[in-house]
């Protein structure tokens, strides 16, 4: 079913970052159907980032594929670029590239801690320093949104929640919640809002283990106080949101996306 109304953000612009698969498609395919034009970030798998421009141009829509590593500075310049020179400018940033690597604390390289840093943390910082410095030079344009520009930073429930095994990645998104917030007080006055999603458990590839058997479902379900594991269009729905004029008055703020699994599900029988 599709709750998305197709003028929630007509005339708007967004670039995805990570846009070519699990949530960062789904948000990209939201804010699609939503009547933005969308940039669609990816840095492998051309095919299936070409294969989302055409889904989202075959269903009226407006949208182009462009490489980069967010980590590159050059790179994530030269991605600014390319959309400025498309459509003249962008209102709407969804940095949501991010990765994984792995490892007990003991036995992680400085490569597998760096890697993640580098995309998680610094990615977010190179792509919202250049829509920032965008949206300062363009301004307000009220018949297009009530903001100068909205930033959406993907974040995760392990923002809070601590992850045993994944010291990187869990301190990458904690780092990431402070960067919004401080980011947010910044920009505020310029009418930029800057904003947080935090997903849970979604069905997307790079969970798969989590989630494919029943097995491993009924486990992850004892986190879950709402039972379901979620859907990326979950997340698509929240972004769509957050990008809107429907919550200009919203900056600063993480949306936990997660059926609940933030609420301590462990004390519902304990504690």
């Amino acid at each position: 079913m599709n709750h998305l109304h197709p003028d929630t953000l007509r005339g708007q612009r967004a670039l995805v970052t990570g846009g070519n698969s699990g949530i960062g498609a789904a948000v990209a395919r939201a804010l699609a159907m939503a009547g933005a034009r969308v940039a669609i970030n990816y840095v492998a798998d051309v095919e299936a980032a070409d294969r989302l421009v055409n889904e989202i141009r075959a269903d009226g829509g407006e949208a182009l594929a462009i490489r980069g590593d967010v980590s590159s500075e050059d790179e994530v310049r030269a991605m600014f670029h390319t959309i400025i020179d498309a459509w003249g400018s962008l209102e709407i940033l969804v940095a949501n590239a991010g990765i994984q690597r792995d490892a007990p604390f003991h036995r992680m390289t400085l490569q597998q801690w760096q890697q993640v840093l580098d995309v998680n943390l610094t990615g977010q910082f190179l792509c919202a320093r250049e829509a920032v410095a965008e949206f300062c030079r363009r301004g307000v344009i009220p018949e297009v949104s009530c903001a100068a520009g909205k930033i959406i930073c993907m974040s995760s429930v392990h923002d809070v929640i601590p992850w045993a095994g994944h010291v990187n990645y869990a301190a990458s998104k904690g780092g990431l919640m402070m960067f919004m917030k401080s980011l947010a007080q910044e920009v505020a006055h310029e009418r930029i809002r800057v904003n947080a999603i935090s997903p849970g458990a979604i069905r997307t590839p790079i969970n798969r283990a989590a989630w494919e058997t029943p097995e491993a479902e009924a486990d992850l379900l004892r986190l879950i106080p709402y039972e379901r594991v979620g859907d990326p269009m979950d997340i698509g729905h929240a972004a769509v949101w957050l990008a809107s004029d429907a919550s200009d008055y919203v900056t600063g703020t993480t949306l936990y996306v997660d059926g609940g699994m933030t609420l301590y599900p462990g004390f519902r029988e304990g504690g």
